[in-house]
């Protein structure tokens, strides 16, 4: 199959990173000889023909931006087949080859049910969650950590001013990764999970349970002398399954352990700003490395990156792999973090 025409969109949450992503694909195609047509709002875009053409010109200066320059949505109306068939019959319209989807697992199943409809398409990881079980690193994960860090790194200097403890509210909607990364770099007195679940337990009694485990580190180290504490909550422990806000949290510890404590959520902050050197260069590589598959007529792949090396896998494959938080950190935590 000759590939002359590729499609790039990126769909769900953005993430920085995503438009070096962009630009490499683009840049890389048409030095192949291979036109681009940009996508905007995601699958929504592809459904309704919004489309652009990119050359290399419409990319430069990108590279530094976070965010993506073609927009992106949730679309529900492609969780329908005829949704699925409109896209794949816009891609034959337009005369699109192949589609390069960045995104994150939503985002993948999508990339698979066009690969099944006849159109190639290759997945890129692009989340700040970093939850994507078919790769050790997605796009925008260091970006968003810095930005937090920085923010909790502030938060902290006013903190130790007046003695008070810090409830920190960071993204992670099923995992832990930011939380975790961020706590052990902030030297968190306490990091609350959504990976703490006991067997049978619901998110309010996950809830109550680490709001009593924090209120006893937070006395322990009170008792040794300690006058300041920051605590980092990830979003699925708190305001995303709805138990309560980081705020409600906050004055609930006070009461619990007399400490003045305050909550602050850092929310989409932590989607924005320039991406990092390392989300850079991982969303370029991985954008050239999409678009070598595309032009051999190859889809139903997914893109990921694992000790340095860059790779691809089967769609379904990669969806049906399980990631969990690196006990090695968790220890550290334990251990050391505290």
């Amino acid at each position: 199959m000759e590939v002359k025409t590729i499609g790039i969109l990126t769909s769900g949450g953005d993430s920085q990173g995503m438009n070096a992503a962009i630009r490499a694909i683009v840049r890389n195609a048409v030095r192949c000889g291979i036109k681009v047509k940009g996508i905007f709002d995601g699958y929504q875009g592809l459904i309704d023909g919004n489309f652009i053409d990119l050359d290399i010109g419409d990319v430069s200066g990108i590279i530094q931006k976070g965010g993506t320059m073609l927009g992106t949505a949730r679309c529900m109306a492609f969780k329908e087949q005829a949704g699925i068939q409109q896209a794949a019959d816009n891609c034959r319209k337009f005369g699109i080859d192949g589609l390069v989807v960045i995104g994150g697992d939503g985002s993948f199943r999508g990339a698979g049910d066009l690969s099944r409809a006849g159109i190639p398409c290759v997945g890129l990881p692009g989340t700040i969650d970093n939850d994507i079980a078919c790769t050790e690193y997605t796009i925008g994960f260091d970006t968003a950590m810095n930005v937090a860090m920085e923010a909790i790194d502030k938060i902290r200097d006013t903190i130790t001013s007046h003695h008070r403890c810090a409830i920190v509210e960071v993204m992670g909607a099923r995992a832990g990764w930011v939380a975790l990364e961020v706590g052990i770099a902030t030297g968190a007195s306490y990091i609350a999970l959504p990976e703490n679940i006991l067997p049978g337990e619901s998110p309010k009694e996950r809830y109550e349970r680490i709001k009593k485990e924090i209120a006893e580190r937070l006395k322990e180290g009170q008792e040794k002398g300690r006058k300041n504490f920051t605590v980092v909550v990830a979003e699925a422990v708190t305001s995303l399954n709805k138990v309560a806000t980081v705020e409600e949290m906050a004055h609930e510890i006070m009461e619990m352990t007399g400490i003045d404590t305050r909550g602050t959520c850092l929310g989409h902050i932590q989607r924005g700003g320039s991406p990092t050197v390392r989300d850079r260069i991982a969303a370029t590589r991985m954008g050239y490395h999409a678009v070598q598959i595309l032009k051999k007529g190859i889809g139903n792949r997914v893109v990921g990156e694992e000790n340095g090396v860059v790779y691809d896998m089967d769609i379904q494959e990669g969806l049906a792999k399980k990631k969990h938080l690196p006990e090695d950190l968790l220890d550290i935590w334990r251990k050391v973090g505290y």
